[in-house]
C-alpha cells in the first residue's frame, strides 16, 4: 500500500464510506447509463469499494444498478453514446466481468445491440464526428472492448470488421501535410468555430490513443499505422518547449486564433497528451517517444499552483482527483518517484477543496453559468473522486481507468 499519513487515510476512508451512501441513495436520479455520465459507471465504484472492504455491502448496490441498467434498455431506453449510454454501459458490463466482479454471458447479453450501436457508429464518422466521449470513438472503443472479450469466432470477424471500418473512415476525413495527419473537427458547437482538436477527451489525442489500441492486431496494423505514426507527428509539432511557457501544448489549433495555455487535466492538455503519447509508444516499441512522452509528463508534475494548471474543482476529468489519478498510475507504471509526489500533492489538493457544507462529502463541481453544482457521476462527480481515492490507497491492481484511456 502507497505510504499516506494515517489521519489523511482515515479521512479518505471516511469520505469512501460517506460516497458509498451518496451513491446508493441517489443513483436512480441519474436518468443515463452510460460508464462515464450515467449509472453503470458509478456501479464501478461501488465493485470496487466492496472489493476494497473485502465486503459484499457495495457489490449488492452495484449488481442492482446494473440490473436497473438492464430494465431500463427493455424497457425502451436507446441513446447510444460512450459517454452517457448504452454502449458505455456496455464497456462496464465487458469491464466487471473481466475482473471477476460478476458473471454474465456477455455475448447473449450484448450482441443484440450491436448492430444499431454500428449503424450509429457509421452515421457519426461519415459526418467527420470522431469524438470519444459523444461520437464515433466512443462506439470503435467498446467494440474493441467486444472483440476482447467474446468467445466467438464469428464476433471477432465481425467486430475486426467494424474496427476496419472506422480506421478507413478515419483515413478519408485526415488531412496530410509536412506536419503528418491532422483531424478537423467542430471546436465550439455555440459559435460554430472549427479548427484540430489535440484533446484526449474530443480530439487527436483520443484518435492515437484508439489507434496504439488496434495496432497489435495484424489484421489492422496495415491500415492504422501511417495514420497513427502522422497522428503523433501532427501533434509534436504542436510543442511549445520555450522556457516560459506554461503549457507545452494547446488544447487546439486553428488558423486564426492565438495559442491559449492548456489547463491541466484529463481532458484537454499536456496530460491527456502525454499520456496518449506512451501508449503509442509502448504498441510502437519506440523508445524514444516513450522518453518524450515522459518527459512531458514529467514536466507537468511541477504545474501545482492555480495560475499554472486552471484547476478549479475535485472532478475525474479535469480537477484536482482526474490528476491525482494519472500521476497515481503513471507512478505505478513506471515507479518513478516524481509521479507519487505528485499524486500526493492532488489528493491533498482534492482533500483541500471539500469546503461546501451543502456539497457531497464537501465536494461541488463548477459548471460555469450553472455555477457550483453537486454531482454523482464517474466523469464530474464523487464516483470519479471515490474512484481516486480507492486508487490512492488501495494496492490490489485494477484497470478500471482504461475505460478513461488512461490505462
Amino acid at each position: 500500500m502507497l505510504e499516506i499519513k494515517v489521519t489523511t487515510q482515515a479521512l479518505l476512508n471516511q469520505q469512501l464510506k460517506e460516497i458509498h451512501i451518496i451513491l446508493r441513495d441517489n443513483y436512480k436520479d441519474v436518468k443515463d447509463i452510460g460508464g462515464l455520465s450515467g449509472i453503470s459507471g458509478i456501479s464501478l465504484f461501488q465493485f470496487y469499494y466492496s472489493k476494497y472492504l473485502n465486503s459484499d455491502v457495495g457489490a449488492e448496490i452495484g449488481a442492482e444498478i446494473l440490473s436497473e441498467c438492464i430494465d431500463r434498455i427493455n424497457n425502451g431506453y436507446n441513446f447510444p453514446t460512450y459517454c452517457n449510454g448504452i454502449a458505455g454501459a456496455g464497456w462496464v458490463i465487458q469491464h466487471l466481468v473481466e475482473e471477476d466482479f460478476v458473471e454474465i454471458d456477455v455475448d447473449e447479453l450484448l450482441v443484440d445491440l450491436d448492430v444499431y450501436l454500428y449503424s450509429v457508429m457509421k452515421v457519426n464518422i461519415e459526418q467527420g464526428d470522431y469524438d470519444f466521449l459523444h461520437g464515433a470513438l466512443g462506439y470503435g472503443y467498446y467494440f474493441l472492448k467486444r472483440l476482447k472479450n467474446t468467445q466467438s469466432e464469428t464476433l471477432k470477424n465481425k467486430y475486426l470488421s467494424y474496427l476496419s471500418d472506422i480506421i478507413q473512415q478515419l483515413d478519408v476525413l485526415s488531412e496530410k501535410d509536412d506536419y503528418g495527419c491532422k483531424w478537423n473537427s467542430i471546436l465550439d458547437h455555440e459559435s460554430g468555430l472549427k479548427g484540430y482538436n489535440l484533446s484526449l477527451s474530443h480530439g487527436m489525442s483520443s484518435i492515437i490513443n484508439f489507434l496504439s489500441r488496434l495496432y497489435p492486431y495484424t489484421e489492422l496494423r496495415d491500415k492504422v499505422t501511417p495514420l497513427l505514426k502522422g497522428g503523433i507527428s501532427y501533434i509534436l509539432s504542436h510543442e511549445d518547449a520555450t522556457q516560459d511557457s506554461i503549457s507545452l501544448f494547446p488544447s487546439w489549433s486553428t488558423q486564426s486564433e492565438e495559442r491559449q495555455t492548456s489547463r491541466l487535466a484529463w481532458c484537454y492538455g499536456d496530460l491527456g497528451i502525454g499520456i496518449s503519447l506512451r501508449i503509442a509508444a509502448l504498441a510502437l516499441k519506440d523508445s524514444d517517444l516513450e522518453e518524450k512522452a515522459l518527459k512531458i509528463l514529467k514536466r507537468a508534475t511541477g504545474r501545482k499552483t492555480k495560475e499554472q494548471s486552471l484547476v478549479k474543482d475535485t472532478c475525474m476529468c479535469h480537477g484536482a482527483f482526474g490528476n491525482a489519478q494519472i500521476f497515481n498510475r503513471l507512478y505505478r507504471d513506471t515507479k518513478e518517484e516524481v509521479f507519487l509526489e505528485a499524486a500526493d500533492f492532488w489528493i491533498q489538493e482534492g482533500i483541500n477543496m471539500a469546503t461546501f457544507s451543502d456539497g457531497y462529502v464537501g465536494y461541488k463541481q463548477w459548471k460555469g453559468k450553472k455555477g457550483w453544482v453537486n454531482e454523482i457521476d464517474l466523469l464530474m462527480g464523487v464516483a470519479g473522486i471515490g474512484m481516486a481515492i480507492l486508487f490512492h490507497i488501495s494496492d490490489f491492481e485494477t484497470s478500471w481507468d482504461e475505460c478513461l484511456m488512461i490505462s
